[in-house]
């Protein structure tokens, strides 16, 4: 059950290894961490935030599937934004 250590390593990284920062990479960040505190809240609800399932590969899989959705999802954010200038000046990209 550790799904959320995909997510959650990905924002940490992305945010220190970060040399440039921009509103769009700030976005992916905040939405990996968002990601990482559903899936800790989840598990925390279902009480099993500290067990590990006979099959972790499944779980880092899922947390992967996680991962990707999110980066997905916030590269068609991105694309919405760019080709919209009414929304790029609001939000300052």
């Amino acid at each position: 059950m550790v799904c959320y250590v995909i997510p959650l390593a990905s924002a940490i990284a992305l945010q220190i290894g970060s040399k440039n920062k921009n509103a769009q990479k700030w976005w992916l960040i905040l939405m990996l961490y968002g990601g990482a505190v559903f899936g800790i809240i989840d598990h925390i609800w279902n009480g099993e935030l500290f067990l590990i399932s006979g099959n972790i590969l499944s779980d880092l899989l899922l947390g992967l599937v996680i991962t990707i959705t999110i980066v997905i999802s916030w590269s068609v954010f991105v694309l919405i934004v760019k080709n919209n200038p009414k929304l790029s000046n609001q939000i300052g990209y």
